[in-house]
């Protein structure tokens, strides 16, 4: 079942205009990222990457000339600023269940299947409904990204190879990082502000590791927030966001 799953996560992020064949090459979040379950949207419901960006930055342009620069001042800042470099690193683990110490200081309680299953298994299925609105518009323009260019180290040197096939445009970890923020800020209200800062800069750490240009960030941003309007009109997700506040302020938590 499992190895059935990532076949049909593969295609879906392939984007409705990318057939299996022409999707064989590009590599998907599924391939980088073991433990994927299904998310909440179905193919249908998941936010059109192509119809809802522009077109990513032409060399040349203004656009890209921002890009370029914030990618400088972001690869001159690696050696000056050690602890915002391996804070690039934590936020580029989407593997469960590490992936929820990006959050969970913020949040002030501890996310785990033990402690907080409803909302481990809630983050679990955003991730896949904001990972996979990014697919159509990666999968289309095959944007390189920032080390590709500048010949500088990542962050995370042992992905390189991957994200060489996996498009620039837009992030799909900012899309994830929004998308959660938003949801968090709904579970924990009174920490909304702390949230959206974590989750702007979850977004951030994608320059900093000098994996993305900021105009993909930006579009991850967009990305998220289409996704979880979306979600708010999934009655399952609507269930497990209620049964997620109450876990949260359960004796204990």
């Amino acid at each position: 079942m499992r190895k059935l799953f990532f076949v049909v996560l593969f295609v879906l992020m392939a984007g409705p205009a990318t057939g299996f064949a022409q999707a064989a090459k590009p590599q998907t979040m599924a391939d980088r990222i073991p433990g994927f379950i299904p998310g909440y949207l179905s193919k249908e419901e998941i936010p059109n990457s192509i119809a809802l960006l522009p077109l990513p930055p032409e060399a040349g342009s203004v656009a890209f000339a921002l890009d370029q620069d914030i990618a400088k001042h972001a690869v001159e800042s690696e050696t000056k600023d050690a602890a915002r470099f391996q804070q690039a690193y934590v936020d580029s683990i989407l593997v469960f269940p590490d992936a929820v110490k990006s959050f969970e200081s913020t949040l002030g309680i501890e996310i785990s299947e033990t402690k907080t299953p409803r909302l481990y298994v809630l983050m679990r299925r955003v991730l896949t409904d904001a990972a996979l609105s990014v697919g159509g518009a990666k999968n289309k323009y095959q944007r390189a990204r920032p080390f590709m260019i500048n010949n500088t180290p990542t962050c995370t040197p042992k992905e390189e190879e991957g994200l060489r096939k996996n498009g620039s445009y837009p992030s799909g970890h900012t899309a994830i990082g929004w998308a959660w923020a938003l949801v968090f800020a709904e579970i924990f209200p009174a920490k909304a502000d702390a949230i959206f800062q974590r989750g702007y800069a979850y977004g951030e750490s994608r320059v900093a590791c000098n994996v993305h240009w900021h105009s993909d960030v930006e579009a991850g941003r967009i990305l998220g927030a289409a996704t979880v309007a979306r979600l708010h009109a999934n009655p399952t997700f609507l269930e497990d966001l209620a049964a997620a506040k109450k876990e949260v302020i359960a004796p204990g938590n």
